[in-house]
């Protein structure tokens, strides 16, 4: 979910907290933990593919807010689950909004909801019919007054559920959500992470839903946005730094997963990575 724009036309009142685990077992299962408080000048936000999956809590009085992934519409939930998305997520913000979320390790979605996080990707699940702790989770979470005090309860209910990963799980997860990995083989991989490629191709497959040729793009297609967020490399170099053959490959593929160019997405970029708003109230 978004942190605030810096192409508002006009200012959007903001309150964001951001918490990173610092202990090993929580740093396992969760890579940040985000709130937004905030009022938003924009009808539209649109979220492409960002390689993480995440449990979201919306935390507002306000009507289920509507959301469009590819040809499936949704009526977003209280508490969904959205995992790595291959397609642009297209919204209609509230405009006054108060979200609690949560980002995942890839790895550790099977063994904290029981359901690997491939079944999460590319829609909107809600996580109260995976199970109904989650509705009393939401009510606990909207309880609280404040961003720690919420962290606290969901760390809480976490411990119960969360035992540590394996090494070669970690390992995993550190390919899932590193910034670098863009440029390696198959085979490189496979014997980094110490699986077989067939066994590897299998666990990615199970993670993203991708296999590992599809993940080894996606992850060329992920440290291009990562660029041009933060450097200022030209389109010709960010495709020739996230080691996409061509021009016409990084253009042909960043268009598969954002439905939009490289050009269109620079221009229309806000300075949350991933994050383009439209449309002003």
């Amino acid at each position: 979910m978004p942190f605030p724009p810096s192409n508002n036309k006009r200012p959007a009142q903001l309150n964001n907290s951001l918490s990173i685990p610092q202990t090993s077992g929580f740093s396992h299962a969760i890579q940040a933990i985000w709130q937004i408080e905030r009022r938003t000048p924009f009808h539209k936000e649109i979220i492409v593919p960002k390689g993480v999956v995440e449990i979201i809590f919306n935390l507002n009085d306000s009507f289920p807010i509507l959301s469009q992934i590819g040809d499936s519409q949704y009526r977003v939930s209280n508490c969904f689950i959205n995992g790595f998305n291959t397609a642009p997520i297209s919204l209609q913000p509230p405009e006054q909004q108060v979200f609690f979320g949560v980002q995942f390790q890839p790895m550790a979605v099977k063994a904290i909801f029981g359901t690997p996080a491939s079944e999460f990707s590319n829609t909107l699940v809600d996580a109260t019919l995976l199970d109904p702790v989650f509705r009393s989770l939401w009510h606990q979470l909207a309880e609280q007054s404040g961003f720690e005090a919420r962290v606290s309860v969901f760390l809480s209910w976490l411990e119960k559920r969360f035992s540590e990963p394996e090494p070669r799980e970690r390992l995993m997860n550190d390919f899932l959500v590193g910034a670098s990995w863009h440029n390696v083989s198959v085979t490189a991989l496979a014997n980094s992470l110490y699986y077989s490629p067939r066994h590897l191709s299998r666990k990615i497959t199970e993670t993203t839903g991708m296999n590992t040729e599809e993940m080894l793009l996606y992850k060329k297609y992920l440290h291009a946005v990562h660029l041009m967020h933060h450097s200022e490399l030209t389109l010709t170099e960010i495709a020739h730094e996230s080691h996409f053959s061509d021009q016409s490959h990084f253009i042909k593929s960043f268009k598969t997963f954002t439905h939009m160019t490289p050009g269109a997405y620079k221009r229309m970029k806000s300075n949350v990575m991933g994050h383009v708003f439209e449309d002003v109230r």
